[in-house]
């Protein structure tokens, strides 16, 4: 598929669906404080890749905070002296992007060590929140959560409400029984007569539900299932109830590795710029619209680019082919007319 590779178009942005929940039911419900497994240390010290049950390799980095980046923030943050940060990973998690580290109740992933690193170069204590992905937008939106870090796809609706500092390419892939022959080449014509998972109110359903409309309108058929989490879409998928799930590349990834050894191996089947055909889609920090942390966010992590954290943040979680050469604030996204 034809892609436009410019040095903007490297960045992505956010995954994000508008939240539908309410605020009094959702937060309640589905949000809580989170133990993390990054650690900071009081020597200005991170450490990545905690508790992660051999999806990373444990690596401590120095980071310090950069007191002409941390003056950008606004008033209130800097007077609060913490970034409270989101991670839409309840209830199952995803690993390796965030999940219950291997004590069985910390928070551990690639999504919240990055956010660690930047509340270092921001000189802010980190605390973390953890929701359902739905309640996650409702968090930010209503300023119980300051940035969203959770494989978080920037497209050109969501600016309407956030906006967003990249940090990581976002591709999306379809994941098969290793014994299924369909593969998926770009062309959604392939996904004609076959069943597919996708997770409610993400970037990929988009996508996907595009694709849909379109067969349709061919007289072709493409049905589109929901499961509440994803060993209940492995579950289908094993069974023979679903084709493919289509997800995020690095969580499909890291299930096609731990399912090698098992009875119903899997593997990947295609993939797809998240931010459609002709532009490479982007993972990006995610705040509310004008509470101008984009910049600050921006600014840390190219910081963290620029002196090696960045690159040692990826490799310990075996994320080197999603890197990006810079952070841009409100890059190129998913156009609001996909089609």
């Amino acid at each position: 598929m034809p892609r436009h590779f410019t040095r903007r178009s490297l960045i992505r942005g956010i995954t994000a669906a508008t939240a539908v929940a309410t605020l009094a039911t959702g937060l309640a419900a589905c949000g809580g404080d989170s133990e993390a497994a990054t650690t900071t240390g009081t020597a200005g010290t991170v450490t990545v890749g905690r508790l992660s049950n051999g999806a990373a390799k444990e690596t401590s980095l120095k980071v310090s905070e950069v007191k002409s980046i941390s003056a950008e923030l606004p008033a209130s943050l800097r007077k609060s002296g913490k970034l409270v940060i989101g991670s839409g990973t309840l209830p199952a998690g995803a690993p390796p992007l965030g999940f219950t580290g291997s004590d069985q109740k910390t928070l551990t992933g690639s999504e919240v060590d990055l956010a660690r690193l930047v509340a270092a170069v921001l000189g802010l204590e980190p605390e973390v929140k953890r929701f359902t992905w739905e309640n996650l937008f409702v968090g930010i939106d209503s300023g119980k959560v300051d940035v969203g870090f959770s494989n978080i796809t920037d497209t050109e609706e969501r600016k309407q409400k956030y906006e967003f500092a990249s940090y990581r390419k976002d591709d999306l892939t379809f994941e098969t029984l290793k014994k299924s022959p369909w593969t998926f080449d770009g062309d959604y014509r392939a996904l004609a007569g076959r069943t597919v998972s996708v997770g409610a109110g993400t970037n990929q359903e988009r996508i996907l539900l595009e694709w849909k409309g379109k067969l349709e309108k061919e007289g072709k058929k493409l049905t589109v299932k929901y499961f509440q989490d994803s060993n209940s879409t492995y579950l289908a998928l094993n069974s023979g109830k679903i084709d493919a799930y289509f997800g995020p590349s690095p969580n499909l990834a890291y299930h096609v590795t731990q399912s090698a050894g098992t009875p119903s191996p899997t593997r990947l089947a295609g993939q797809f710029s998240g931010a459609g055909a002709t532009l490479q889609g982007l993972i990006a920090a995610t705040a509310k619209k004008g509470s101008g942390l984009a910049k600050p966010l921006s600014d840390a992590i190219n910081h963290l680019i620029d002196n090696g954290q960045y690159a040692k943040w990826l490799t310990a979680w075996n994320l080197t082919s999603d890197a990006v050469t810079t952070s841009e604030v409100n890059p190129p996204g998913l156009p609001l007319d996909n089609a």
